[in-house]
């Protein structure tokens, strides 16, 4: 992989004057640079265009048009990934990752219908097996957490983050089979790869990622996230609350469908880790 933001960046101090004034003229705007001629970005950088074309050759590139295709490439992570942005106050920053949570949740939860959550639930209850494919990320650890919540009511659950095992597992799948798949974006490969795998052996398959995404496409119930990024990008993402909250809500709905015998598994464990632990009434269940 070649990444020209890095390399301009790091040979800065290398390049002549010349070239230097060329490279600070792109880092200034990668997006924009991507678009200019060599006309215009020989003049915003006040050289030459032969020496747009040198700077080009300089940088591994045939041509300028190789230069721009790359600059292009470079610029489609987003501006507020190619320009810094100022942090706020301490104690404003503290505030703002609490409101953008809270943003987070009460827009996610009004996307959740209650009948396609009941409908999976269902599903959960009736599997033979239950799978959850996640992988990279918050989806790695949430198929951990989805496993933690749903095991604790006796259900046949096993999380799964390895791409290959992901693919071994999906292959012997059947209809009496569900997969629970996790992930924030809709396109990891990875995972698409295996419901693809686990949809042709007729196993039912239940997502929770964005609307509209390939993933999305492939699941059979949906329940849907948003991503709300802000572009200051050293605060961790509110999406990983989004991915929460429909794992709480779809594991409670779950644990009520059958409540009584549920309530009595969770007496166990309470039990259990009391004996082997101690602790008040009041701790959670091996969290």
């Amino acid at each position: 992989m070649f990444d020209i933001v890095y390399e301009l960046r790091q040979r800065l101090h290398e390049f002549s004057p010349v070239e230097a004034r060329i490279a600070n003229t792109i880092l200034a705007d990668v997006d924009a640079a991507a678009q200019y001629g060599v006309t215009e970005l020989a003049e915003r950088a006040e050289v030459s265009a032969a020496a747009i074309s040198r700077f080009a050759k300089t940088l591994g590139c045939e041509h300028v048009r190789e230069l721009r295709a790359r600059l292009a490439s470079a610029s489609a992570v987003g501006k507020r990934f190619l320009e810094q942005q100022n942090a706020p106050p301490v104690s404003a920053l503290f505030a703002q990752i609490c409101d953008d949570i809270q943003a987070s949740l009460r827009h996610n939860l009004a996307n959740l219908q209650e009948d396609v959550v009941q409908q999976l639930a269902d599903a959960i209850c009736q599997a033979r097996r239950i799978h959850v494919f996640g992988i990279g990320g918050c989806s790695t650890v949430f198929s951990q957490e989805l496993q933690n919540r749903l095991m604790r009511f006796g259900l046949p659950i096993t999380a799964c983050s390895d791409a290959v095992v992901m693919k071994m597992t999906a292959a012997i799948l059947g209809p009496q089979d569900l997969v629970l798949a996790l992930s924030v974006s809709g396109i990891t490969p990875e995972v698409i790869s295996a419901v693809e795998i686990a949809r042709t052996y007729g196993a039912r398959v239940g997502a929770i990622t964005r609307a509209g995404t390939s993933l999305a496409g492939l699941s059979d119930w949906l329940l849907p996230i948003s991503i709300e990024e802000t572009d200051f990008v050293f605060k961790p993402s509110a999406s990983r609350y989004a991915m929460m909250l429909a794992i709480d809500v779809l594991a409670t709905t779950t644990a009520l469908n059958g409540a009584s015998e549920n309530h009595e598994h969770l007496r166990r464990i309470k039990l259990a880790l009391d004996r082997y632990r101690g602790g008040d009434s009041r701790l959670p269940l091996g969290d």
